[in-house]
């Protein structure tokens, strides 16, 4: 589960967020519409911690920050150890293989054993369906499996919930359809995702509910049954 309440993140005089708050509960997938500007991205860095919000609550689980902590870095620190990020461009590290892009967390921040972490990474690359490219480097990969190696990087800490900025802005249709089934699977395990999105048939097609952001200020929400 992730949920925030009153996240209000102002910038040059203007509410990039403005008082928003919403829940995700575990195995549910939420889709954040909005044009561009409207604060889509703002909010997830803001769940994540990469931004400070100026006001608000962030939870996963039983951890949580606000930015008036006494111990906000370190709050942030176990909030992360429970989320996962996928960035609209992927972010892979271009001298690691894809095994050791997903290992690496593990090892440096989790603690585990070379040996387990690659193990486990090949586990997920597997379940992302990109095994047979463990060894390659991102650069040797299409767009949709930098992606999924992305997404299996994210999952390597095991979070509880994962956020995704625009997933499909690099896809084709074919590969839009197989991310879908792939998300849901994971939201099926009890992954809690919440994805912000242009792609009005993308989230329509994966998401429970989807939410509409506008000028900062949550105004719709639509249910799939």
């Amino acid at each position: 589960m992730i949920e925030a309440l009153g996240l209000t993140k102002r910038r040059g005089g203007r509410a990039l967020l403005d008082g928003v708050s919403l829940r995700v509960g575990a195995g549910e997938a939420v889709a954040v519409m909005g044009a561009s500007g409207a604060g889509k991205t703002t909010l997830l860095r803001c769940l994540d911690g990469l931004e400070r919000a100026d006001a608000g609550t962030v939870r996963v689980g039983g951890d949580a920050f606000s930015p008036d902590a006494p111990d906000y870095d370190g709050a942030v620190a176990r909030v992360r150890r429970r989320l996962g990020l996928v960035f609209q461009e992927w972010h892979l590290f271009p001298h690691l293989t894809v095994l050791e892009n997903v290992a690496l967390a593990p090892v440096h921040v989790a603690g585990r054993a070379p040996e387990t972490a690659a193990r486990d990474a090949q586990a997920l690359l597997e379940r992302v369906g990109i095994a047979a490219r463990a060894g390659a480097r991102p650069r040797e990969l299409s767009g949709g499996e930098q992606q999924r190696a992305a997404i299996a990087r994210a999952l390597a800490l095991a979070p509880e919930a994962l956020l995704m900025d625009e997933p499909t802005s690099a896809l084709d249709g074919e590969r839009v359809e197989s991310l879908v089934a792939l998300l849901r699977g994971l939201c099926a395990e009890g992954l809690a995702l919440l994805v912000v999105t242009h792609d009005e048939p993308f989230a329509r097609a994966l998401a429970h509910r989807v939410i509409m952001l506008r000028d900062g200020a949550l105004i719709d929400h639509a249910t799939r049954p």
